[in-house]
Order: structure tokens, then C-alpha cells, then sequence
């Protein structure tokens, strides 16, 4: 019996390529799809495009609004994606430290990863009061309005950077972030993002919320590469954002903790 080589091309089921053309067309969507959109994206009819639909739908992979008909990802999708995050090692060290931070502080905390889109909340920890702010896991952050996003800025690869502002102006629509196209070489944008490097953090006071506050501290790698953020979150009068104040001393502290463990794992694994 011949052996494979490693270079050869297995045969794969197309349907099943095909139904993944499909999910990648609505994970590089910010919104839910259509079905033309949809059946475009994945370069289908829309009659091919609705017959995979139906099979994604029914295992979950997908999920129909029945009031507008448009597709978007389905819960089994959502418990994929978690699953992978959960192997990832900066989640899983930074995960209980948030828990942590959370309940001492008595304020929401939320963990961003780098996605295709943005800053992307992949946990969030509840803490103190409701807050009237829409966030939950999967909400991406702008990268201009946000501290969390401008703290991508300040210490993101600039082709990392790039990319994720690039998606961010295509999928403005019509009502663009003011100047996100030239951001980088904005000035003022340049020198606030020099203040962030230099407190090693950033804070949004009353914004892009009125009434919310947030701080947002970088977490780094073993090669020194920005892999998450921890933005604290809360009303506004009920968080100290002063740059020496105690939310950011345990904002620091925790960063700190959780970079200095992924650094030594990752090291270990080498």
C-alpha cells in the first residue's frame, strides 16, 4: 500500500467546503447577512447558498432571524470559538486574575483579544452596579473611540494595526469614525498615543459613554507583543481613573502578573 506523502492533497467532501465557505463570509461580517449578501460572499446562487443554510441552521452553525431573514453565527459557532479561546494560554492565565480584579475592585473587567475586526471581548467579568452599556463577549471595540482600542494603537504591529482599521472603515457604512482612515498619522492621535506608552495605560472618562468610565492596561507576551487588554469599566462616579489612583494600581498589578505567567509558560513550552 503506497504511503502519503506529507505534500499530498487529501481528498476532502466539497459540500462540506462549500457550507465553510459560508461560515467564513459571515466571520468576516460585523453584522448579520442577507442571503444574497451571503450566497455573494461565499460566490454561490442564492438557491445553492439556501439549501447549505438550511443543514448550518438546523446544527446550529447558523442562526436565522425569521423577522428580517437575515443569517448570522449560531450557537454551536459561539461554542466553538469559546473552546478554542479556552486553549489558548494567555485566556486561561489571565481568566482567573480577572475574577480576581473584578471582585476586588467591585467594577466590571473585560478581556480583549486581537480579531480581524478590532479588539474583540472574549470574557467579561460583572462586577458592582448594572452598567447601561451594550458589552458582552464578541463586541468589538473601536479602535479611535474606545481606550481599549487606542491601547491596540499604542502597542500593536503596525500591520496588525492596519488591518484592523482597515475592516473598521469598510464596515463604518456611511456614518465613518471621523478621520479613522488617516488616524495614524494624526498628530494629536500620535501624541496620545505617546501618553499611553508612557502610563502604560489609557483611560476614557465619560466616553465613548456619557456616564461610563473605563481603564484599559495592556497584556504582553514572552516576545514582548501586546496578546490581550483588561479594561476596568463602571458609572463614572463610582471609579477612581486618576493615573495613580488604586484602580490602576491593581489594573497595573494584574497586567503585570498575567504577562510575567504567560512569559514563564511560554518559555517552559519552548
Amino acid at each position: 500500500m503506497p504511503k502519503a506523502g506529507k505534500d499530498k492533497q487529501q481528498r476532502g467532501i466539497q459540500s462540506v467546503e462549500v457550507s465553510g465557505r459560508l461560515l467564513q463570509a459571515l466571520a468576516f461580517a460585523r453584522h448579520p447577512l442577507g442571503l444574497s449578501e451571503l450566497a455573494a460572499g461565499a460566490d454561490l446562487t442564492s438557491a445553492q447558498a439556501f439549501t447549505y443554510l438550511v443543514s448550518l441552521v438546523k446544527l446550529g452553525l447558523v442562526k436565522r432571524d425569521y423577522l428580517s431573514g437575515n443569517y448570522e453565527p449560531g450557537p454551536l459557532s459561539l461554542r466553538l470559538g469559546l473552546l478554542h479561546l479556552e486553549h489558548q494560554p494567555a485566556y486561561r492565565i489571565a481568566v482567573p486574575h480577572v475574577t480576581r480584579l473584578a471582585e476586588q475592585l467591585g467594577h466590571s473587567v473585560a478581556i480583549c483579544a486581537p480579531g480581524l475586526n478590532g479588539p474583540t471581548i472574549v470574557r467579561y467579568e460583572h462586577g458592582g452596579f448594572p452598567l447601561h452599556v451594550n458589552l458582552h463577549i464578541g463586541t468589538v471595540m473601536s479602535l479611535q473611540m474606545t481606550a481599549t482600542g487606542r491601547v491596540f494603537c499604542a502597542f500593536s504591529k503596525a500591520e496588525a494595526l492596519q488591518t484592523m482599521l482597515a475592516q473598521q472603515l469598510d464596515n463604518s457604512g456611511t456614518h465613518p469614525s471621523p478621520a479613522i482612515s488617516g488616524l495614524m498619522s494624526d498628530p494629536a492621535f500620535e501624541k496620545n498615543l505617546a501618553a499611553i506608552r508612557e502610563h502604560g495605560m489609557e483611560r476614557g472618562i465619560n466616553a465613548p459613554s456619557p456616564g461610563i468610565s473605563s481603564l484599559c492596561a495592556p497584556v504582553f507576551d514572552a516576545k514582548n507583543l501586546l496578546c490581550l487588554t483588561l479594561t476596568v469599566i463602571a458609572s463614572s462616579g463610582d471609579i477612581d481613573v486618576s493615573w495613580d489612583g488604586g484602580t490602576a494600581e491593581s489594573l497595573r498589578k494584574t497586567a503585570a502578573t498575567i504577562s510575567r505567567e504567560l512569559s514563564a509558560y511560554l518559555s517552559e513550552a519552548a
